[in-house]
């Protein structure tokens, strides 16, 4: 599917979309609890979908109604040799490996995209070390064998994604467990909201103040919750961003308290300034907000210098390389580092058919930088949006002046 952009500021008022990683953390632990839980405020994405899918393989029952998902959890106990579709979403993924591993069944779980070249590694280790046998090939994972708790050592410069996985299931598990991070944790705005789900649904769990220490009771119990999902502010930041360049866009329904680590997004903005002026900026908390905070950076005077950010070489896309190539069609001076990306502004941009790489957050950064641009733009697999924010385009469009 095509997208083609007219330039110009945009201007109206839009409510952000609920949050997609406290969605996902919800989903899960409400399919764990012994009752019924209820959530609001859900939006469908593709990503959320896998994630309702999957607990449902694992034994929970979910009946959606609108915006409203209503799930009777239990402990996750799959049919032997289940296959679960995990789509593209390398939260479903790496978040229910662990609690497949609860069961002792064996799980085998499939994606679509570049999700199954996604690492592993964390957690074929801890199988490893566990006796728990896997088999990985091109386009599925398998694993047989049981979790039963204790110490777990890992990186701390690793997706905090095989953190989360680990913190819903040990709770579960038959002996209390430590986890142990080697190295300075990464994106830990994602490990506090997985905190707050577990809390709110009464999983106790202790961590130090630097983020590198978790001790997990054992044999605890999930709690049934009835819940309202706040706003995504990694979905929002695309019109706050856009506001920096111009627009004059109102989001209503972020939660100024929120754990979102994306929330990041206002601070970084004041950061930049009005004039825009170059920053440098560690982004390894922030990986999901490059491409658009790249997008900022061209109209800023000066240089910006985006640094720590490899990780991102491993998501939907290269989002280095698929940024610098997005923003390089538009004739921006951008190049790839090791670990990051360096942008000179301010640049005038001109209107071009950029490749969304099939990453929605490439697509999305590509509509903001057109408004900005001389001419028409044309997005190429716009459809990719559908894996986090359904309703982009046409809340895009509802925005931009007749």
């Amino acid at each position: 599917m095509e997208q083609h952009i007219t330039p110009g500021p945009l201007s109206g008022t839009l409510t952000a979309p609920p949050s997609k990683s406290q969605v996902h953390r919800a989903v899960i632990a409400a399919a764990l609890a012994e009752g019924t839980s209820r959530l609001s405020g859900v939006f469908f994405s593709q990503d959320i979908s896998a994630t309702v899918s999957a607990m449902k393989s694992l034994g929970a029952k979910a009946v959606s109604d609108g915006d409203r998902l209503v799930i009777t959890g239990q402990r996750p106990c799959p049919p032997e040799g289940v296959t679960i579709d995990c789509g593209e979403s390398g939260s479903t993924l790496r978040f229910l490996i662990p609690l497949a591993l609860l069961s002792g069944k064996k799980v085998r779980f499939t994606g679509h995209g570049r999700l199954m070249e996604r690492p592993l590694d964390p957690y074929f280790a801890i199988c490893e070390s566990c006796g728990i046998s896997y088999e990985k090939t091109a386009d599925a994972v398998s694993f047989c064998g049981t979790l039963r708790g204790g110490h777990f050592s890992l990186p701390g410069n690793i997706s905090s994604q095989f953190i989360t996985g680990l913190l819903f299931a040990l709770p579960l598990a038959e002996q209390d467990s430590t986890i142990e991070l080697t190295t300075e944790a990464e994106s830990v705005g994602y490990i506090d909201m997985t905190l707050d789900i577990l809390r709110a649904f009464g999983v106790s769990v202790q961590v130090s103040a630097d983020y590198k220490r978790y001790e997990i009771p054992g044999r605890q119990t999930y709690c049934p919750q009835t819940m309202q999902m706040e706003g995504d502010y990694s979905q929002a930041a695309f019109y706050l961003c856009a506001n920096a360049l111009g627009s004059h866009v109102t989001v209503l329904g972020l939660r100024p308290e929120s754990s979102q680590g994306d929330k990041a997004i206002m601070s970084l903005l004041e950061r930049f300034g009005s004039p825009l002026r170059g920053i440098t900026l560690d982004v390894s908390q922030i990986p999901d907000l490059v491409p658009i905070i790249s997008v900022v950076a061209t109209q800023a005077e000066g240089e910006t210098k985006l640094v720590n950010g490899a990780r991102l070489r491993i998501k939907e896309s290269d989002r280095l390389a698929t940024t610098k190539d997005m923003l390089s069609r538009f004739g921006a001076c951008i190049r790839e580092t090791e670990d990051g990306l360096i942008i000179c502004g301010k640049t005038p941009l001109s209107g071009c058919a950029v490749d969304s790489h099939n990453d929605h957050r490439i697509a999305m950064a590509a509509a903001i930088a057109a408004t900005v641009a001389e001419g028409e733009t044309t997005v190429l697999g716009a459809e990719c949006v559908a894996k986090s924010y359904g309703n982009f385009w046409e809340d895009f469009k509802s925005l931009q002046q007749k």
